[in-house]
């Protein structure tokens, strides 16, 4: 997959596709839904599949006190859509000017002069362009004018509800890890390079691979039994805590992960985490004492967990 960053990396040879447009946050089973419509259709075509997405979101853009937590970071849905059959990402900037855009312009200057766009397909809930004015009806007009057809995906429902970024958003927040899985199709996972911490687990027995997480807010906190990958061997089972630990009066947040009988030094390595099951809340403690005693009991959970599960 070629990641193409903004209109003017593209030029002429690129020309003429069979693509989506969205966030994409997550890359949940309804996104997924779409690529597959996406592939097959392009396959159909002799066309290579494009994703048009954007940085930062719209919402964040507009909202950003406001914005719900992303899922994903752009990184990790780079990663995640490399398992589809996706081609190209297309990542425009949204800034004032693409903000200021209308419908048809946006139409005119990404799908037709940019992309040369002869297949889209979207989700029926879709909408673009200056004050949200564009929408699947006005697509398929414009396809007519400019020779492209235009396709959209039904509702994608488990459980008899529509599967989305926000009801995922619902399940982490709730704890609900075995929901946030059946509308992911693969467990909640953050990525992450492991760098130095203050190395304060190491003096109660408890030490810590450290992950910054580079967002404003997450959509998970709390103690967590976890799967970790990109290790040299894989999984590694483990318990997590997401949050600013309180107890030492953290700022910043954190993904701080005990790996079970794992004694290696992997500063630098990029690894994935895959959350499995909600331990508990964050919460801080009245002394460091207790948060040893509790973290003994968080490992010991998390044991249980796998012993179980296995």
């Amino acid at each position: 997959m070629r990641l193409i960053r903004g209109l003017h990396n593209l030029d002429a040879s690129q020309r003429g596709c069979a693509a989506t447009i969205g966030n994409f946050d997550g890359v949940h089973l309804g996104h997924q839904a779409v690529l597959g419509q996406l592939a097959e259709r392009a396959a159909e075509l002799c066309l290579p599949t494009t994703v048009i997405t954007f940085e930062p979101q719209p919402q964040e853009y507009f909202d950003p006190e406001g914005a719900p937590p992303r899922l994903t970071r752009f990184r990790e849905k780079v990663v995640a859509l490399r398992r589809f059959s996706v081609d190209r990402l297309l990542c425009l900037h949204f800034d004032r000017r693409l903000a200021a855009l209308d419908a048809a312009a946006f139409v005119q200057r990404v799908l037709v002069e940019g992309l040369g766009v002869r297949y889209l397909v979207v989700g029926d809930d879709f909408r673009f362009g200056r004050g949200r004015e564009g929408d699947f009806e006005f697509l398929a007009r414009a396809g007519e004018r400019h020779g492209f057809q235009v396709a959209h995906m039904h509702t994608f429902e488990v459980g008899g509800e529509r599967v989305s970024s926000t009801r995922i958003r619902r399940a982490l927040a709730a704890g609900d890890m075995q929901l946030a899985e059946q509308l992911l199709g693969r467990p909640y996972r953050m990525l992450g390079r492991v760098a130095h911490g203050d190395k304060r687990g190491r003096t109660i027995g408890f030490p810590t691979a450290n992950i910054f997480l580079h967002r404003h807010r997450t959509p998970v906190s709390g103690v967590f039994a976890v799967e970790v990958f990109g290790l040299d061997r894989e999984p590694v089972y483990g318990v997590a805590n997401v949050g600013t630990r309180p107890t030492v009066d953290g700022t910043r947040s954190l993904l701080e992960v005990h790996l079970f009988d794992f004694a290696e030094e992997i500063y630098g390595r990029h690894v994935a985490v895959d959350f499995l099951h909600k331990l508990r809340d964050e919460r801080r403690f009245d002394s460091f004492a207790a948060l040893k005693a509790q973290i003994l009991r968080d490992a010991a959970a998390a044991r249980d967990y796998f012993a179980l599960a296995s």
